[in-house]
Protein backbone atom coordinates (compact mmCIF):
# COMPACT_ATOMS: atom_id res chain seq x y z
CA UNK A 1 0.00 0.00 0.00
CA UNK A 2 2.87 2.34 0.83
CA UNK A 3 4.20 2.13 -2.72
CA UNK A 4 0.77 2.96 -4.15
CA UNK A 5 0.44 6.02 -1.94
CA UNK A 6 3.98 7.14 -2.77
CA UNK A 7 3.21 6.81 -6.47
CA UNK A 8 0.03 8.85 -6.01
CA UNK A 9 1.93 11.62 -4.22
CA UNK A 10 4.58 11.71 -6.95
CA UNK A 11 1.84 12.03 -9.57
CA UNK A 12 0.87 15.41 -8.09
CA UNK A 13 4.26 16.92 -8.97
CA UNK A 14 4.27 18.64 -12.40
CA UNK A 15 7.22 16.48 -13.41
CA UNK A 16 5.04 13.41 -12.94
CA UNK A 17 1.79 14.82 -14.39
CA UNK A 18 1.86 14.41 -18.18
CA UNK A 19 -1.21 15.27 -20.20
CA UNK A 20 -3.78 12.55 -20.71
CA UNK A 21 -2.65 12.26 -24.30
CA UNK A 22 1.00 11.69 -23.40
CA UNK A 23 -0.06 9.31 -20.60
CA UNK A 24 -2.06 7.33 -23.10
CA UNK A 25 0.70 7.43 -25.75
CA UNK A 26 3.37 6.17 -23.37
CA UNK A 27 1.16 3.46 -21.93
CA UNK A 28 -0.09 2.11 -25.24
CA UNK A 29 3.37 2.08 -26.84
CA UNK A 30 3.63 -1.39 -25.31
CA UNK A 31 -0.13 -1.92 -24.80
CA UNK A 32 -0.58 -1.26 -21.11
CA UNK A 33 -1.82 -4.10 -18.98
CA UNK A 34 -5.27 -3.77 -17.41
CA UNK A 35 -5.97 -6.06 -14.47
CA UNK A 36 -9.01 -4.34 -13.01
CA UNK A 37 -11.91 -2.03 -13.83
CA UNK A 38 -13.47 0.29 -11.26
CA UNK A 39 -16.94 1.63 -11.99
CA UNK A 40 -18.97 4.55 -10.78
CA UNK A 41 -22.51 3.40 -9.97
CA UNK A 42 -25.20 6.07 -10.50
CA UNK A 43 -25.30 7.16 -14.12
CA UNK A 44 -22.74 4.55 -15.16
CA UNK A 45 -23.93 1.09 -14.14
CA UNK A 46 -27.42 2.42 -13.44
CA UNK A 47 -29.63 4.88 -15.26
CA UNK A 48 -29.72 8.24 -13.38
CA UNK A 49 -32.84 8.41 -11.20
CA UNK A 50 -31.97 10.82 -8.38
CA UNK A 51 -33.18 14.40 -8.78
CA UNK A 52 -30.11 16.12 -7.39
CA UNK A 53 -31.24 19.71 -8.01
CA UNK A 54 -34.40 19.02 -5.96
CA UNK A 55 -32.31 17.32 -3.26
CA UNK A 56 -29.93 20.28 -3.06
CA UNK A 57 -32.81 22.74 -2.80
CA UNK A 58 -34.42 20.64 -0.05
CA UNK A 59 -31.20 20.54 1.99
CA UNK A 60 -29.78 23.99 1.34
CA UNK A 61 -32.71 26.11 0.20
CA UNK A 62 -33.03 27.73 -3.22
CA UNK A 63 -31.23 30.96 -2.28
CA UNK A 64 -28.23 29.13 -0.86
CA UNK A 65 -28.09 26.84 -3.90
CA UNK A 66 -28.00 29.85 -6.21
CA UNK A 67 -25.26 31.47 -4.15
CA UNK A 68 -23.09 28.34 -4.12
CA UNK A 69 -23.52 27.74 -7.85
CA UNK A 70 -22.60 31.37 -8.58
CA UNK A 71 -19.39 30.97 -6.60
CA UNK A 72 -18.59 27.43 -7.77
CA UNK A 73 -19.30 26.90 -11.47
CA UNK A 74 -18.23 23.23 -11.19
CA UNK A 75 -21.32 22.57 -9.08
CA UNK A 76 -22.44 21.71 -5.55
CA UNK A 77 -20.66 19.16 -3.38
CA UNK A 78 -23.44 19.03 -0.84
CA UNK A 79 -21.67 16.60 1.48
CA UNK A 80 -18.63 18.82 1.70
CA UNK A 81 -20.89 21.82 2.27
CA UNK A 82 -22.73 20.34 5.27
CA UNK A 83 -19.57 19.09 6.98
CA UNK A 84 -19.28 22.36 8.92
CA UNK A 85 -22.88 22.18 10.18
CA UNK A 86 -23.82 21.22 13.72
CA UNK A 87 -24.40 17.48 14.36
CA UNK A 88 -28.16 17.98 14.65
CA UNK A 89 -28.35 19.97 11.44
CA UNK A 90 -26.18 17.41 9.65
CA UNK A 91 -28.45 14.60 10.84
CA UNK A 92 -31.50 16.33 9.40
CA UNK A 93 -29.65 16.97 6.12
CA UNK A 94 -28.64 13.31 5.82
CA UNK A 95 -32.25 12.26 6.43
CA UNK A 96 -33.29 14.33 3.40
CA UNK A 97 -30.41 12.99 1.32
CA UNK A 98 -31.20 9.37 2.21
CA UNK A 99 -34.87 9.93 1.37
CA UNK A 100 -33.97 11.09 -2.16
CA UNK A 101 -31.49 8.22 -2.53
CA UNK A 102 -34.12 5.68 -1.49
CA UNK A 103 -36.55 7.13 -4.01
CA UNK A 104 -33.84 6.70 -6.64
CA UNK A 105 -33.22 3.11 -5.56
CA UNK A 106 -36.94 2.34 -5.92
CA UNK A 107 -36.69 3.40 -9.58
CA UNK A 108 -33.33 1.73 -10.19
CA UNK A 109 -32.64 0.55 -13.74
CA UNK A 110 -29.51 -1.17 -14.99
CA UNK A 111 -27.65 0.83 -17.65
CA UNK A 112 -27.86 -0.69 -21.16
CA UNK A 113 -24.66 -2.53 -21.97
CA UNK A 114 -23.65 -3.03 -18.33
CA UNK A 115 -24.43 -6.74 -18.23
CA UNK A 116 -22.64 -7.38 -21.51
CA UNK A 117 -19.55 -5.43 -20.49
CA UNK A 118 -19.33 -7.19 -17.14
CA UNK A 119 -19.79 -10.54 -18.84
CA UNK A 120 -16.91 -9.73 -21.17
CA UNK A 121 -14.69 -8.75 -18.22
CA UNK A 122 -15.65 -11.96 -16.44
CA UNK A 123 -14.57 -13.95 -19.50
CA UNK A 124 -11.16 -12.26 -19.27
CA UNK A 125 -11.01 -12.78 -15.50
CA UNK A 126 -10.63 -9.04 -14.96
CA UNK A 127 -11.43 -7.76 -11.46
CA UNK A 128 -14.34 -5.35 -11.07
CA UNK A 129 -14.82 -2.85 -8.27
CA UNK A 130 -17.20 -0.01 -7.54
CA UNK A 131 -16.88 3.43 -5.95
CA UNK A 132 -19.94 5.52 -5.16
CA UNK A 133 -20.96 8.31 -2.84
CA UNK A 134 -24.40 6.79 -2.59
CA UNK A 135 -25.16 4.97 0.66
CA UNK A 136 -24.54 1.28 1.30
CA UNK A 137 -28.21 0.30 1.14
CA UNK A 138 -28.35 1.58 -2.44
CA UNK A 139 -25.28 -0.51 -3.34
CA UNK A 140 -26.91 -3.61 -1.82
CA UNK A 141 -30.09 -2.97 -3.83
CA UNK A 142 -28.04 -2.51 -6.99
CA UNK A 143 -26.18 -5.78 -6.42
CA UNK A 144 -29.49 -7.57 -5.89
CA UNK A 145 -31.11 -6.13 -9.03
CA UNK A 146 -28.02 -6.64 -11.18
CA UNK A 147 -27.56 -10.21 -10.01
CA UNK A 148 -23.85 -9.84 -9.34
CA UNK A 149 -21.59 -8.17 -6.79
CA UNK A 150 -18.56 -5.94 -7.25
CA UNK A 151 -15.67 -6.27 -4.85
CA UNK A 152 -14.61 -4.08 -3.27
CA UNK A 153 -17.76 -1.95 -3.50
CA UNK A 154 -17.11 1.27 -1.60
CA UNK A 155 -20.12 3.38 -0.66
CA UNK A 156 -20.18 6.78 1.03
CA UNK A 157 -19.36 5.20 4.38
CA UNK A 158 -15.77 4.84 3.19
CA UNK A 159 -13.72 7.91 4.06
CA UNK A 160 -12.26 9.91 2.48
CA UNK A 161 -14.49 9.61 -0.58
CA UNK A 162 -13.80 10.52 -4.17
CA UNK A 163 -12.55 12.72 -5.72
CA UNK A 164 -9.87 11.89 -3.17
CA UNK A 165 -7.79 9.04 -4.63
CA UNK A 166 -7.97 7.03 -1.39
CA UNK A 167 -10.92 4.78 -2.44
CA UNK A 168 -9.23 3.80 -5.70
CA UNK A 169 -5.89 3.26 -3.97
CA UNK A 170 -7.65 1.10 -1.39
CA UNK A 171 -9.15 -1.08 -4.12
CA UNK A 172 -5.75 -1.39 -5.84
CA UNK A 173 -4.22 -2.45 -2.54
CA UNK A 174 -6.96 -5.03 -1.94
CA UNK A 175 -6.41 -6.42 -5.43
CA UNK A 176 -2.61 -6.30 -5.20
CA UNK A 177 -2.30 -4.28 -8.42
CA UNK A 178 -0.76 -0.95 -9.38
CA UNK A 179 -3.07 2.01 -10.17
CA UNK A 180 -1.76 2.16 -13.75
CA UNK A 181 -3.11 -1.37 -14.21
CA UNK A 182 -6.64 -0.12 -13.55
CA UNK A 183 -9.15 1.92 -15.53
CA UNK A 184 -11.89 3.94 -13.82
CA UNK A 185 -15.18 4.40 -15.68
CA UNK A 186 -17.79 7.01 -14.79
CA UNK A 187 -20.34 9.39 -16.25
CA UNK A 188 -19.13 12.73 -14.95
CA UNK A 189 -16.43 15.28 -15.51
CA UNK A 190 -16.90 16.00 -11.84
CA UNK A 191 -17.37 13.00 -9.57
CA UNK A 192 -15.65 10.10 -11.17
CA UNK A 193 -13.94 12.49 -13.24
CA UNK A 194 -14.71 15.31 -10.73
CA UNK A 195 -15.45 17.03 -7.43
CA UNK A 196 -14.32 20.48 -6.36
CA UNK A 197 -10.56 20.68 -6.71
CA UNK A 198 -8.77 19.36 -3.67
CA UNK A 199 -5.10 18.68 -3.03
CA UNK A 200 -3.84 15.40 -1.67
CA UNK A 201 -3.94 16.01 2.07
CA UNK A 202 -2.91 13.88 4.99
CA UNK A 203 -6.43 12.41 4.97
CA UNK A 204 -5.64 10.91 1.56
CA UNK A 205 -3.04 8.67 3.16
CA UNK A 206 -5.61 6.80 5.21
CA UNK A 207 -8.23 4.41 3.89
CA UNK A 208 -10.73 4.08 6.72
CA UNK A 209 -14.45 3.52 7.15
CA UNK A 210 -15.68 6.39 9.28
CA UNK A 211 -18.68 8.71 9.11
CA UNK A 212 -21.09 9.00 6.17
CA UNK A 213 -19.80 10.83 3.12
CA UNK A 214 -22.24 10.54 0.24
CA UNK A 215 -21.22 11.00 -3.37
CA UNK A 216 -23.65 13.38 -5.03
CA UNK A 217 -24.28 11.99 -8.46
CA UNK A 218 -25.62 14.48 -10.88
CA UNK A 219 -29.01 14.49 -12.53
CA UNK A 220 -27.81 14.83 -16.12
CA UNK A 221 -31.02 16.17 -17.67
CA UNK A 222 -30.64 19.51 -15.89
CA UNK A 223 -28.11 21.83 -14.30
CA UNK A 224 -25.17 21.15 -16.61
CA UNK A 225 -22.84 22.95 -14.24
CA UNK A 226 -23.53 20.21 -11.69
CA UNK A 227 -22.71 17.58 -14.24
CA UNK A 228 -19.44 19.31 -14.99
CA UNK A 229 -18.63 19.02 -11.29
CA UNK A 230 -19.17 15.29 -11.45
CA UNK A 231 -16.94 14.82 -14.48
CA UNK A 232 -14.15 16.61 -12.69
CA UNK A 233 -14.30 14.22 -9.71
CA UNK A 234 -13.97 11.02 -11.75
CA UNK A 235 -10.88 12.34 -13.47
CA UNK A 236 -9.50 13.78 -10.25
CA UNK A 237 -9.90 10.50 -8.39
CA UNK A 238 -8.57 8.35 -11.22
CA UNK A 239 -5.78 10.67 -12.32
CA UNK A 240 -4.50 11.34 -8.84
CA UNK A 241 -4.40 7.64 -8.14
CA UNK A 242 -2.46 7.10 -11.36
CA UNK A 243 -5.17 5.10 -13.15
CA UNK A 244 -6.60 5.38 -16.64
CA UNK A 245 -9.97 7.14 -16.87
CA UNK A 246 -12.93 6.73 -19.19
CA UNK A 247 -15.82 9.22 -19.32
CA UNK A 248 -19.27 7.87 -20.22
CA UNK A 249 -21.11 10.71 -21.99
CA UNK A 250 -24.30 9.18 -23.35
CA UNK A 251 -25.98 12.46 -24.22
CA UNK A 252 -22.97 14.22 -25.74
CA UNK A 253 -23.01 16.95 -23.12
CA UNK A 254 -19.26 17.42 -22.84
CA UNK A 255 -17.50 19.37 -25.54
CA UNK A 256 -13.74 19.79 -25.83
CA UNK A 257 -14.23 23.23 -24.28
CA UNK A 258 -16.06 21.75 -21.28
CA UNK A 259 -13.23 19.31 -20.68
CA UNK A 260 -10.60 22.00 -21.13
CA UNK A 261 -12.44 24.21 -18.64
CA UNK A 262 -11.76 21.83 -15.77
CA UNK A 263 -8.23 21.17 -17.06
CA UNK A 264 -8.49 17.42 -16.53
CA UNK A 265 -8.95 15.33 -19.64
CA UNK A 266 -10.05 11.69 -19.40
CA UNK A 267 -7.99 9.18 -21.35
CA UNK A 268 -11.11 8.04 -23.18
CA UNK A 269 -14.61 9.38 -23.83
CA UNK A 270 -17.45 7.07 -24.92
CA UNK A 271 -21.17 7.40 -25.63
CA UNK A 272 -22.13 3.94 -24.33
CA UNK A 273 -20.77 1.10 -22.25
CA UNK A 274 -20.66 -0.98 -25.42
CA UNK A 275 -17.81 1.21 -26.66
CA UNK A 276 -15.79 0.48 -23.54
CA UNK A 277 -15.28 -3.15 -24.57
CA UNK A 278 -13.84 -2.05 -27.93
CA UNK A 279 -11.40 0.30 -26.21
CA UNK A 280 -10.29 -2.33 -23.73
CA UNK A 281 -9.74 -4.90 -26.50
CA UNK A 282 -7.91 -2.56 -28.89
CA UNK A 283 -5.83 -0.44 -26.51
CA UNK A 284 -4.88 -2.74 -23.64
CA UNK A 285 -3.68 -6.17 -22.73
CA UNK A 286 -6.38 -7.66 -20.50
CA UNK A 287 -4.53 -9.92 -18.13
CA UNK A 288 -5.74 -10.92 -14.62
Amino acid sequence: MRSLLFKSILSLHPKHCPSSISHFAMATATRARIRGVVFDMDGTLTVPTIDFPAMHNAVLGEDECRRIKAENPTGIDILHHIQSWSPDRQRKAYEIIVDYERQGSDRLQIMPGAAELCGFLDSKKIRMGLITRNFKEAVDIFHSRFGRSFSPALSREFRPCKPDPAPLLHICSEWGVQPDEVIMIGDSLQDDVGDTLCVLSSSSLYCSSLLPCSFMYLFRSSFIELTRYKHYALVVCGKRAGAFTCLLDEEGMYSAADIAEVNLEPDFKVASLTEVQSILESKFNLLP
